[in-house]
């Protein structure tokens, strides 16, 4: 860590800021007695040694999670922390954020939290200083921050196109370009880019925005995930079917929710849970070998 005051005690809020820029509201965990614990590395802490901690494959690791403040952003950085990984949960919902970075800190991990604007370069920029600063790196990054649009193309605004398409599809182009270098050091870097199953399907034929940007982050992936081969960093996408989050809530139980489980081979909704253990998965050495991948976490929606 670097020299400077004494840090705080554990959980407590203490400001991030980027380079020149303003601070940024963060939640900072330390080792025992406040500080990094003698010879700790900067991803590892000892929640091998805590019961309910028994997976590690990520000691050692940092990640930043976009859209984390709820759902699948959540899930993803309870479950990167809960293999040991130091987490940067970042979001534009700040209360919301912070608390998911509480919640982390409070069950014995490291988190931080810092506001972020994908769509915003100079956010993004002091979102990877700031990871890099607090935690010494980055190598994972999971891209999840997105929007849903509802209407058909003849109701769909231009002005609602556009903000579905900047923080879905320019949102990821933004956190790629900024964190490559950090990724690029890491030896071990892996991006994962949540898209849908309708970013490789027409859906119900409406939410022309959403299909695009989801369809672009899949195409993007895989080019990305060949200009980067060389280079040890891995870049996957994931791809959710019907996920219990939510921004389900105004179809909860209503013939919406009905023909979207109608829909699922499997019969329910996923959870956002088993979303992240696939982000999980592919962020860690078990997928050394896995670049520009399509994972599919749907319950069978896209073998229909």
């Amino acid at each position: 860590m670097p020299a400077g005051p004494s840090p705080p005690a554990q959980g407590q809020v203490r400001p991030l800021r980027g380079p020149g820029g303003p601070e940024i509201p963060a939640l900072e965990t330390y080792g025992p007695g406040g500080g990094l614990a003698a010879g700790q590395d900067r991803g590892c802490s000892d929640r091998r040694q805590r019961k309910g901690y028994a997976v590690d494959r990520l000691a050692g690791r940092v990640a930043l999670v976009t859209g984390a403040a709820s759902g699948i952003g959540a899930a993803t950085a309870r479950r990167l922390a809960s293999e040991d990984a130091a987490v940067l949960v970042t979001d534009v919902q700040d209360d919301a954020g912070a608390h998911v970075a509480a919640e982390i800190i409070a069950g014995g991990g490291r988190a931080a939290y810092a506001h972020l604007d994908v769509t915003s370069q100079d956010d993004w920029e002091a979102a990877v200083a700031a990871v890099v600063r607090e935690f010494g790196g980055l190598d994972i990054l999971v891209n999840n921050a997105g929007i849903v649009d509802l209407a058909g193309i003849e109701d769909t605004s231009l002005a609602d196109w556009r903000r579905t398409i900047e923080i879905g599809q320019t949102g990821v182009f933004l956190g790629m370009k900024t964190a490559a270098a950090a990724l690029a050091a890491s030896g071990h870097g892996s991006v994962i880019n949540i898209s849908s199953v309708f970013g490789a399907s027409g859906g119900f034929g409406t939410s022309p925005a959403y299909h695009a940007a989801k369809g672009a982050v899949r195409t993007l992936t895989k080019n990305i995930a060949l200009h980067w081969a060389g280079r040890g960093v891995r870049v996957n996408s994931v791809h959710p079917g019907f996920i219990d989050t939510p921004i389900l809530d105004p179809v909860r139980g209503t013939p919406a929710e009905h023909a979207m489980t109608g829909l699922t081979p499997l019969g329910r909704l996923g959870q956002p849970a088993e979303v992240a253990a696939g982000v999980a998965y592919l962020a860690s050495d078990d997928a050394s070998f896995v670049t520009g991948l399509e994972l599919y976490i749907d319950g069978g929606y896209m073998a229909r």
